[in-house]
C-alpha cells in the first residue's frame, strides 16, 4: 500500500524511515542495483526552448553536462568499481534533468562528489550541478545556487548491533563520525557528541565496524543502506532529529537555471517520472514512493 503523507514533512521522513528499517532489515537490498534506472525521454531540438545565452541552451547546444554526484551512498548514489555510471536516485534525478536538455545519459559526465567539495566544484566550473544528497540550507546558498527539494529525509543514527545507544539522547560524549563538511556533524554537535568527519561515509561506516567510533550520522535513507550490507553488525536506531531537505546546487553565475530545474521536477511528478526514478533506486527496498515535496520558489 502506499504512504501517506503527514502534514509536515519531518513526519513523513519518519514514515519512511521506518518502512524502509522494516523492508530492508528483511530483505537486505539498499544498494543493490542491476544497472537499469527508470526510462527517460530525451527531448528533441531542445536548444530551441531555451533563450540565447542562457546556460541552459549553451548545455542544450553542446550536448553534454557534467553533474557531480556520490559514489558511497548505496540507493542514494553509488559507483562500484566495475560500474559504468553510478546508480542511484541522486543520478536518476540527474538523468531527468539532462534529458531536458536534449542529453541522453550516456552524455552525462559524471564527477564523484563528496561533501566537501560540493560548492567548491560549483564556484568553478568543475561541475554543471550538484545532486549528492545535498541539503538545502541558508549558508550554502550565500555561496551556490539551491533549489528543491526533490526528496524530504531525517538524520538518523548508525551503532552496531551490540550499542547501548538507543537514541539521540545516549550520543552525549561520545564520538559520532559523518562527513567532512555535511550539516550531520553540527546537527550532533549542538547534541552534546563529539564529532569526528571524514572524506566519505565508507571510510566512517568502517569507523563504526571496528568500534573506533561509537557511532555514524546521516540521513536515514542513506544509514539504512549501509545496515542492509552489514544486517549482523549494524543497526540504525531512534527516530529522525532533523529535517533534511535534498537540493539541486548549480552556480549563482547561472540564476536562470533555477527556474529550468525546478520546471523539469514538477514536469517528473506530474508524469509520473520522479515516481518511477525512486521506484527503480530507493524503492527497491519495498516502500512505496512518498507524495512529492513541495518545491522552493526561485528568489528574482
Amino acid at each position: 500500500m502506499r504512504l501517506i503523507r503527514r502534514t509536515k514533512a519531518a513526519a513523513a521522513a519518519v514514515v519512511l524511515a521506518s518502512a524502509l528499517g522494516s523492508t530492508l532489515a528483511a530483505c537486505g537490498s539498499a544498494g543493490e542495483d542491476d544497472g537499469e534506472g527508470a526510462d527517460v525521454d530525451v527531448a528533441e531540438n531542445a536548444a530551441d526552448r531555451f533563450d540565447d545565452g542562457t546556460r541552459m541552451k549553451e548545455l542544450a547546444e553542446a550536448g553534454s553536462i557534467t553533474i557531480g554526484v556520490k559514489y558511497d551512498q548505496p540507493g542514494i548514489g553509488f559507483k562500484g568499481a566495475t560500474d559504468d555510471a553510478p546508480q542511484g536516485f541522486d543520478p536518476e534525478m540527474g538523468k531527468i534533468l539532462a534529458a531536458s536538455l536534449g542529453i541522453a545519459p550516456e552524455d552525462i559526465t559524471w564527477t564523484e562528489t563528496i561533501s566537501d567539495n560540493r560548492e567548491p566544484f560549483l564556484r568553478s566550473g568543475e561541475v554543471d550541478l550538484v545532486i549528492a544528497s545535498y541539503s538545502i540550507t541558508d549558508e550554502r546558498r550565500k555561496v551556490v545556487g539551491q533549489t528543491g527539494p526533490y526528496y524530504v529525509t531525517g538524520q538518523q543514527l548508525l551503532v552496531r548491533s551490540d550499542s547501548d545507544i538507543e537514541s539521540v539522547d545516549d550520543i552525549k560524549g561520545q564520538e559520532v563520525c559523518s562527513v567532512t563538511g555535511s550539516t550531520s556533524l553540527d546537527n550532533v554537535k549542538a547534541k552534546g557528541a563529539k564529532p569526528r568527519g571524514f572524506d566519505t561515509y565508507s571510510e566512517c561506516v568502517d569507523q563504526v565496524l571496528d568500534g573506533t567510533v561509537e557511532a555514524m550520522t546521516t540521513d536515514g535513507a542513506i544509514l539504512l543502506g549501509y545496515a542492509a550490507q552489514h544486517p549482523d553488525e549494524l543497526q540504525v536506531v531512534g527516530d529522525p532529529f532533523s529535517e533534511e531537505r535534498y537540493g539541486i546546487g548549480y552556480s549563482k553565475d547561472h540564476p536562470e537555471m533555477c527556474e529550468w530545474i525546478n520546471d523539469t521536477l514538477t514536469k517528473s511528478f506530474e508524469d509520473g517520472t520522479w515516481e518511477d526514478a525512486f521506484d527503480a533506486t530507493l524503492g527497491k527496498s519495498g516502500v512505496d514512493a512518498p507524495e512529492q515535496p513541495t518545491l522552493d520558489s526561485c528568489q528574482a
